[in-house]
């Protein structure tokens, strides 16, 4: 890079930029599970000049391993997910965890991109792994993106891991490619399907709910047109049961004055038989009387 004179930003010396030429800026990463939070770092990046040629540093397993910890992505594949970013135009594997002047050098770096915050040297050279860069002028902060990073990502999948892994089994996935024991995988399949189940009930209610609602609503909407049926209905009813009581009562006077009738008549027949047998009595009685006097 050109020596110029030094600018003051932000209590940072940083060197003025070359104007012949695009200028290179670097910035470097571990970008394990690329997510729109890189994306944005290298748009800035990208963007800190009018005119930028964006190269991308990517740590290779071995040293991410050993500084950082385990990435879910190996490091070929981040490679890859880096070149499909329309900001970089160039990605350089195997980068150092901590920046020399040596390096900038070879690839001819004007300046290094990334966000403020002191990063923790892991490998005990410094304080800040950008130590060196920022006190040369050649740092050139980016802001990160709140909200999103790979450890959020790993920690929500974390937190759901048995969503996860019943997502998975269902994909086709088995147990042993999962590192999942016989008795977990049918403890996790039973507690799904509760769930499912409490869920199902869940939308029930809430559907019934709804109707309830809207059975109200309508009922406060037509309530006197339903008052007015109503009466007229208990009006019909009331009606109809007058009308019954009514003929009922003329049925049962038909009756009982049907059966006093036939009742007086009997009596009367009895009478009847009673004055015969009365007289046949008297005559018998006489007959007796005249052989008597004979």
């Amino acid at each position: 890079m050109e020596e110029g004179k030094v600018c003051s930003s932000d209590g940072n010396r940083i060197c003025e930029a070359p104007k012949e030429r695009p200028v290179r800026v670097y910035a470097d990463g571990i970008y394990d599970l690329f997510h729109f939070g890189h994306a944005r770092s290298l748009e800035q990046a990208k963007k800190s000049f009018p005119n930028t040629y964006l190269l991308v540093g990517c740590c290779n397993d071995e040293v991410t391993h050993k500084f950082k910890g385990k990435t879910v992505m190996t490091d070929s594949e981040r490679y890859e997910s880096l070149r499909h970013c329309r900001w970089v135009d160039e990605v350089i594997p195997d980068a150092p965890w901590v920046l020399t002047q040596e390096f900038l050098d070879k690839h001819h770096i004007d300046y290094v991109a990334h966000d403020s915050l002191p990063y923790a040297d892991a490998s005990g050279a410094g304080k800040d792994v950008y130590e060196f860069v920022k006190s040369i002028g050649k740092f050139k902060e980016t802001k990160r993106t709140e909200g999103i990073s790979t450890s959020d990502i790993i920690m929500r999948i974390v937190k759901d891991y048995n969503q996860y892994v019943m997502r998975n089994l269902d994909r086709g996935y088995t147990r042993k490619d999962l590192g999942v024991s016989y008795v977990r995988e049918k403890r996790l399949r039973v507690n799904m399907g509760l769930k499912k189940l409490h869920e199902k009930v869940k939308k029930q209610q809430e559907k019934m709910g709804e109707k309830i609602q809207t059975v109200a609503k309508t009922a406060g909407v037509h309530r006197n047109e339903w008052v007015e049926n109503a009466d007229r209905l208990v009006a019909g009813f009331l009606e109809m049961f007058e009308e019954g009581c009514h003929k009922m009562g003329t049925a049962i006077r038909d009756r009982l004055k049907g059966q006093q009738l036939r009742a007086l008549m009997h009596d009367k027949e009895g009478n009847d038989d009673d004055d015969y047998y009365y007289d046949s009595d008297e005559e018998y009685y006489d007959d007796e009387d005249d052989e008597d006097e004979d």
